[in-house]
């Protein structure tokens, strides 16, 4: 197999995502490099993804790289890339808080956190956002567990708990709770909340596109006409956040919301962005709580007053998500936790065409990381 690469990994389901997750050693470190490596890994570039190990699908092409931390006060670096399906573009623009779940086992399994008696903290760095996340992993007798009888909405059956604490996550990319300065602003004939934590999104009333923001996944993505205008309200907005180049990101990520219809707090449609969610993303859900405890915004319309602490629940096409909002002495905007579960799947090695991985070969990164700097238009 001399014309084949092999590079160890592990393939893994975080919440409602999966994908391979590997260390960083393991990857090119140059990250024009690297990215040619995953978009072989993932077989990028066609609809099935047919000559990798993606699933042909947003949520099931997702790559986490781990590495030991050199920040202070974190064990574990986590570096989250959304590697595209049909189109060749690994975008490491965004957190992704479902694969986040999965980092604090592999940290542990590949040695590079101790497992603690009982349950094991893991302190994770964020590359993408550059903020600090907490996980709480059970680890009886100083052994990950996976299986346990917690149950998430958009996964089968029932595993063990993963416990996740964003802390610090207002102006993850662009360094303000609110990036426009309002809470509310008109783009495209839409009044929209501009929001920035843990994920920057633009929330937009359901109604106001015609939709009662309890459609279906598939009833949603059909509808082009909605789907070209949402795009064009997106677009427009991150221009007013600082994200200049929207069109090239997956950043910002449009947010549908509506009244709630089965004893939540408000519902929600997440958007990838073209495509909606079948779930909701956990860094989705930690903006739209926030925003809902924010005065003024379109959440918080809908949410009505919440002093903290505060539980917030947000139904979605697969059942619900929790979102638990807590002052935190460290910071202005509350700390926000969510329960996720993980499973590790698959270990051993993925194998890649040596003849893919030539860098004269097209790649697309529209963020850099790792300690270059921030592109102006998001600092």
């Amino acid at each position: 197999m001399n014309d084949l690469a092999r590079i160890p990994c592990v393939l893994m389901r975080g919440g409602t995502s999966k994908g391979p997750y590997f260390l960083a050693s393991d990857l090119p470190p140059d990250p024009q490099n690297r990215d040619q490596v995953l978009l072989a890994v993932m077989g990028s570039g066609h609809w099935l993804e047919i000559d990798g190990i993606g699933g042909g699908n947003p949520l099931t092409s997702k790559v986490a790289i781990v590495s030991p931390s050199k920040q202070p006060g974190a064990d574990v670096d986590y570096l989250f890339a959304q590697v595209k399906v049909e189109d060749r573009v690994v975008d490491t623009s965004p957190n992704c808080g479902n694969m986040l779940a999965g980092i604090g086992p592999f940290a542990i399994e590949a040695g590079l956190v101790p497992a603690q008696a009982g349950t094991t903290t893991v302190r994770i760095y964020n590359v993408n956002t550059k903020r600090l996340i907490e996980a709480r992993i059970a680890t009886p007798n100083k052994t990950v567990t996976y299986d346990g009888n917690v149950a998430i909405d958009g996964v089968p059956g029932t595993a063990a708990p993963v416990h996740l604490a964003f802390l610090g996550a207002a102006g993850s990319k662009t360094g303000k709770l609110l990036p426009t300065g309002s809470p509310v602003d008109n783009v495209e004939g839409v009044e929209v909340s501009c929001v920035d934590a843990a994920m920057p999104v633009v929330i937009a009333r359901a109604a106001d596109f015609g939709k009662t923001g309890h459609e279906s996944v598939s009833e949603l993505n059909a509808d082009k006409a909605f789907l070209t205008r949402l795009e064009k309200t997106r677009i427009a907005a991150g221009k007013r956040m600082g994200i200049h180049d929207a069109a090239e990101r997956v950043i910002p990520k449009p947010v549908l919301i509506a009244p709630a219809a089965r004893g939540g707090t408000l519902a929600g449609r997440y958007f990838m962005p073209h495509l909606c969610h079948g779930a909701f993303a956990i860094t989705g859900s930690v903006a739209v709580a926030t925003a809902a405890v924010t005065p003024e915004t379109l959440p918080a319309a809908l949410a009505g007053s919440r002093p903290l602490p505060t539980d917030l629940r947000i139904e979605h096409p697969s059942g619900h998500l929790d979102v638990r909002l807590e002052a935190h002495p460290n910071y202005a905007e509350p700390a926000a936790f969510v329960v996720r579960t993980a499973r590790r799947l698959f270990e051993g090695h993925v194998l890649v065409k040596r003849s893919a991985l030539r860098s004269d070969r097209t790649s697309v990164t529209p963020h850099q990381e790792h300690g270059e700097h921030e592109p102006e238009e998001v600092a």
